[in-house]
């Protein structure tokens, strides 16, 4: 991997910001600027032809505050490549590898729909979980748990869905789904020992 990441830095000087390696993993930070050329030389003179997965990381309070990762995979080479860049709050847009890996299509997607981070040259940049018109990106940090109302017509769902239904979801009360969510979760106090039945 040490000759992959020297290719690239002679290729692209000054663009790879940070680098890592842990358990036969490399891991590069490149400036935003310079990540569509970085990922298609990775596919086209590094053998990396095989887009394993796309994630985003809400860094809140934090800038830049947007970071999408690139997992890629050699499948001739049986080596892994994970590209990371940071995005600014008030512009998430990134240019789009989905010409690259077709497969990145509907992972840029759902980057879109759940994080609100736009893919620049995207051929079809659609939401795919939430409803079109939906105002909210419900994996932001700053998205409350119980949810937000929204004012979208003709849809079936306009107010916002109770975490109810499991108990990894809710906890048992009378309070509110606020009160209910998983990060509010304490276990109750036991009983007063002369509560319990001893056994025969």
């Amino acid at each position: 991997m040490d000759e992959a990441v020297n290719r690239l830095e002679a290729r692209f000087p000054g663009a790879i910001i940070e680098k890592s390696a842990f358990r036969g993993e490399t891991s590069l930070s490149v400036k935003p600027g310079s990540v569509r050329e970085v990922a298609q030389f990775c596919r086209d003179a590094l053998g990396f032809d095989y887009f394993i997965d796309l994630a985003t990381i809400d860094h809140f309070e934090t800038e830049p505050r947007w970071e999408v990762v690139y997992e890629l995979y050699s499948m001739g080479g049986g080596r892994h490549l994970r590209l990371k860049f940071r995005l600014p709050e008030n512009e998430p847009e990134a240019p789009t590898v989905s010409d690259l890996w077709p497969t990145a299509n509907w992972h840029e997607r759902e980057a879109f729909d759940m994080m609100g981070i736009r893919f620049k040259d995207h051929p079809d940049l659609r939401r795919i979980l939430m409803w079109e018109g939906y105002p909210h990106y419900p994996l932001r940090k700053d998205f409350p748990l119980e949810g937000l109302p929204s004012d979208v017509p003709d849809v079936a769902f306009t107010d916002a869905a109770p975490l109810q239904g499991g108990p990894f979801v809710t906890a048992p009360t009378d309070g509110t789904t606020q009160v209910r969510e998983p990060r509010a979760h304490y276990l109750p106090p036991l009983p007063p020992k002369d509560k319990f039945v001893a056994e025969p």
